[in-house]
């Protein structure tokens, strides 16, 4: 019995022993691997589905709207890519028909600035708010914080058209409480012979600079909602 014993023991410990030596290689390699680093993220991108004005019509590229808006952001300490899907002449149904081939570009948020062109042609308002709708939901189905913002119709088309056209926003705005709404685009810069080019419709660089202004907190707000996207993404 003893000897058994004995050589119990004797496995006992040679099996002890590898357990060891098996544990210290599995420590050893681990300890040799090094945690692969986190990818730096880059800066957030912005889209801007819009027309003429978001297309820079009338100005040189480096004082169009989306250029000056991220250098805007960027001066202030936000690293933001602004990407201009701005079409000259589009309506709110281009906008829609566009709107995959836009997002291709995978922005964390969108500013819609669409409907101009809509009330210069006199277009109905109920079809215009029906597209802004179709696209508003496209964007919230996919999870992106959206800036929505709205327009004004020329005077000349008379008071109740221009009544039901301003309430297209204010209805899309309702609608989906989850968007950042900005009632009027040009606010501040529209009618202002010093602010626009000789058409009075589209704004010049001073006028940018002042849409930028106006836009900042309603931007910023937009960035927040994209950032906390992202932060819960990572």
């Amino acid at each position: 019995m003893g000897f058994v014993a004995s050589g119990m023991n004797h496995k006992v410990g040679r099996r002890a022993a590898a357990r060891k030596a098996v544990l210290g290689i599995g420590l050893f390699l681990v300890a040799g691997v090094k945690a692969p680093r986190a990818q730096p993220k880059g800066p957030l991108k912005l889209m801007i589905l819009g027309d003429s004005i978001t297309a820079g019509y009338g100005l040189p590229e480096a004082e169009a709207w989306p250029v000056k808006l991220e250098a805007a952001l960027k001066a202030a300490g936000q690293e933001v890519r602004v990407i201009a899907a701005g079409v000259s002449g589009d309506t709110t149904a281009g906008g829609k028909s566009r709107l995959d081939w836009a997002l291709a570009d995978k922005p964390d948020a969108v500013i819609v600035a669409l409907g101009g062109n809509d009330g210069l042609r006199g277009l109905p308002p109920a079809e215009s708010q029906a597209n802004l709708e179709d696209i508003l939901s496209r964007l919230k189905a996919r999870g992106l914080p959206v800036l929505l913002a709205g327009m004004l119709a020329p005077p000349n088309l008379g008071a109740d058209y221009g009544r039901d056209f301003a309430a297209t926003f204010s209805n899309l705005a309702k609608a989906h409480p989850e968007a950042v709404f900005y009632p009027f685009l040009l606010d501040g810069v529209a009618g202002d012979p010093a602010l626009n080019q000789p058409d009075r419709i589209h704004p010049n660089p001073q006028g940018v600079a002042e849409m930028i202004r106006r836009m900042m907190p309603a931007v910023r707000e937009l960035l927040a909602k994209a950032q906390s996207n992202t932060n819960r993404g990572a």
